[in-house]
């Protein structure tokens, strides 16, 4: 075997010897003997250079050569040079390789390798007589793979722009000569369609590691548009490159070129929207066996749909995705992901459910987290507390990290379950264990975790324990730069609570300095509110005028798309809010007609808002309408039965009335209070219809007691509105 490849070397390269094979040689396009001896590239030398080589690369090259020499008779300078050069690479001599391609004339070479190619089409179009290229295919395939190998050198030696301009040369040759792609000819016959899927995958990737990124964009483009006869997985490899780098790559993307664009199909607008175009696109080709999967697929999708705002969209491709990508338990927990993301709490309850019906894997800790953490933000407080215990037991001490997650979700559960206790004693004990757990999930925590640290400063305020709350609040400033608007306003009512309210004041404002005027508009209600406890009820009027317009601004500037709908509805209650409380300043001002505007202004905007009624009732009590102000509060109550401010203005005006029994008019404060323990409206009410009625004295006075405790250490706003 070695004795017939040295044969076969000897032959192929005899025909180099320009000393040995004269009449192979012309000036024009074949190798001088002066210039092999100048240039130091004799035939020797590249005989010399090929016995170094692997096997497999040596018998390449040569079958290389003599298909070569079969069809032309001889290597011209080019050639020799892009055999040279390719072995060179194939060892590893970068330096060397890029200086043997150096020497290969492009300029030159490219139109005659463009008429190869078009001719040689022509052929196989027609049978009939046609003109001899001036190159042969085998010629044309080395000299492209030179082309391609120099650009590959160019890269490795760090020079990504020429490596790139050299890439694209071969890109536009076969534009120019096969606008609509080359034919299978050119696959079967030569590695010419190999070279040109390499380079149409290459080109992006040296244009983004020049930091030309919209050259990069450009490429990608036109390697997915264009005619270049790709396979199914080189595409596939394109189109995920292409979407990373538009999610990742930090550009802003124009528009595709209007020329590309076909009528009747969707045409993305930005980054994202094209990432998911092409996500999609490849996750079609794998329900149809076109690409293997890839499980990075889904993720990067999941991202582009989320920061979009668009999960719904999202839960329909995870309910395509075929059995067996995903296993049952990670296909519902990523469902619920979605509909949770749309607020859809129930939906994703309901399916996180269907994970602990599995009886392999019942107690699916992520499962069983998320469902707490729903169960916390959707009133199911007893399912919350119910999870996070299973979740610790799941545990069972072996990751302090989700062990302090759990605990979290499990304080959050607790701290809302104290609302709805029967008894004192019930509630105390759940308002120990809330601060336990949140306490223990701080220490828990490897890391300073910005929402137990939100929580605890919370509890703690519920407890009325006012400076270890204002600590924590402290501390939550400090660890999110002063980033959170609800943590200046849980700063902000807790130094309320302590009836420091220039303070409290002053800490408002400086977070307005701080945020845009998008973001003011919880502020400035909060502010207002200060006034009014204040009794500063002009400036009261004057800061909810400013609100009023904030909301307008936000209102007039929202854009279709992300979030949108979610941040019209707070603006909706942001805006009922500061018409009740302007309807209420203005009536303690006997500003009868301000405030009955703004109660008609309240009542349009929401008319099944229990609100609306209540100011109306409060107005009517103030001018002495009490029946009519009863008629108001009933309403309220019959449009939201749990509304506290109506259940104890409801029992003053019947008090005031008299004529109803001591158990109605006590139902009514009692509800209240089972409602909101902290109201000290309640208590002071509960305790004057004792003391009216004659029943216990000791009674009464310990709602006395109650009630003037509750109201040193009321805040402007209830702590668990935030």
């Amino acid at each position: 075997m070695k004795d017939r490849r040295f044969t076969t070397r000897q032959r192929i390269f005899s025909k180099l010897n320009p000393l040995k094979k004269m009449k192979c040689l012309n000036p024009g396009n074949h190798i001088k003997a002066s210039e092999m001896v100048s240039r130091n590239f004799s035939a020797s030398e590249l005989s010399s250079v090929t016995e170094d080589v692997e096997r497999t690369s040596e018998t390449n090259n040569i079958e290389e050569a003599e298909s070569s020499l079969r069809e032309g008779g001889c290597l011209n300078y080019e050639e020799a040079r892009a055999l040279l050069g390719r072995l060179e690479y194939q060892r590893g001599h970068i330096e060397a390789a890029l200086h043997v391609f150096s020497g290969i004339d492009i300029a030159s070479i490219v139109p005659k390798i463009k008429i190869s190619i078009a001719r040689r089409m022509e052929r196989h179009k027609s049978r009939s007589h046609w003109n001899a290229p001036p190159m042969s295919i085998h010629a044309v395939s080395l000299l492209m793979e030179a082309i391609f190998l120099k650009a590959r050198a160019l890269s490795d030696l760090g020079k990504f722009t020429e490596a790139a301009q050299s890439c694209n040369v071969i890109m536009d040759i076969v534009e120019s000569a096969s606008p609509k792609g080359l034919p299978g000819i050119f696959s079967r016959d030569c590695k010419l369609q190999e070279t040109v899927s390499k380079s149409v995958e290459l080109l992006p990737e040296l244009w983004k590691l020049a930091d030309h990124p919209h050259a990069a964009i450009s490429s990608y483009r036109r390697g997915l548009l264009g005619h270049w006869n790709l396979d199914s997985m080189t595409i596939a490899k394109i189109q995920k490159a292409f979407a990373i780098f538009l999610l990742y790559g930090g550009c802003d993307a124009s528009p595709p070129n209007p020329k590309s664009h076909t009528d009747g199909y969707f045409t993305p607008n930005n980054n994202a929207e094209e990432a998911i175009l092409l996500l999609i696109i490849l996750l079609r080709n794998f329900s149809e066996k076109n690409v293997e999967w890839d499980s990075s697929i889904i993720e990067h999708l999941t991202f582009a749909l989320s920061i979009s705002g668009q999960l719904r969209p999202l839960a329909n491709e995870y309910e395509e995705l075929f059995p067996g990508v995903l296993s049952r338990n990670e296909r519902y927990y990523q469902l619920a992901l979605c509909y949770l993301g749309e607020d859809d709490g129930l939906t994703a309850l309901n399916l996180l459910k269907k994970i602990f019906s599995d009886r392999k894997n019942p107690d699916f800790v992520k499962a069983l987290l998320l469902a707490s953490k729903i169960c916390g933000e959707t009133n199911a407080y007893a399912e919350g507390v119910t999870f996070s215990r299973r979740a610790l037991a799941t545990l069972d001490g072996r990751c302090e990290s989700l062990e302090s997650v759990a605990n979290f979700f499990l304080g959050v559960s607790l701290s809302a379950q104290t609302r709805s206790s029967v008894s004192d004693s019930e509630r105390i004990a759940r308002q120990d264990e809330a601060l336990q757990v949140l306490e223990k999930a701080e220490k828990t925590n490897q890391v300073k975790d910005y929402r137990v640290i939100y929580h605890l400063s919370l509890e703690n305020a519920e407890q009325r324990k006012l400076d270890v709350a204002l600590r924590y609040a402290q501390q939550l400033l400090k660890l999110e730069a002063g980033s959170n608007v609800k943590s200046w306003i849980l700063v902000a009512r807790i130094l309320s609570a302590q009836k420091r309210f220039s303070d409290a004041e002053t800490i408002i404002n400086a977070a307005i300095d701080q945020t845009g005027k998008w973001c003011q508009g919880e502020l400035l209600q909060t502010k207002a509110r200060i006034h009014t406890a204040q009794g500063q009820l002009k400036k009261a009027v004057e800061t909810y005028t400013d609100l009023l317009a904030v909301i307008n601004f936000r209102t007039n500037n929202l854009v279709v798309g992300l979030k949108c709908s979610k941040i019209a509805v707070l603006d909706k209650k942001l805006e009922i809010g500061t018409w009740y409380d302007l309807a209420n300043a203005y009536t303690s001002m006997s500003h009868w007609s301000d405030a009955e505007v703004c109660i008609s202004k309240l009542k349009a905007i929401s008319p099944f808002s229990a609100l609306g009624w209540h100011a109306a009732g409060h107005l009517e009590e103030v001018k002495g309408l009490h029946n009519k102000s009863l008629i108001s509060y009933t309403k309220a109550l019959d449009l939201e039965p749990t509304h506290v401010p109506s259940l104890v203005s409801t029992a003053i005006v019947l008090r005031h009335c008299g004529g109803q029994p001591f158990s109605v008019i006590r139902s009514f404060l009692a509800e209240a209070l089972r409602l909101d323990r902290t109201n000290h409206v309640a208590w002071l009410n509960i305790g004057l219809l004792y003391e009216s009625e004659g029943i216990s004295f000791a009674e009464a006075a310990e709602c006395f007691q109650a009630a003037a405790i509750l109201e040193e250490s009321a805040p402007v706003e209830p702590f668990h509105d935030l």
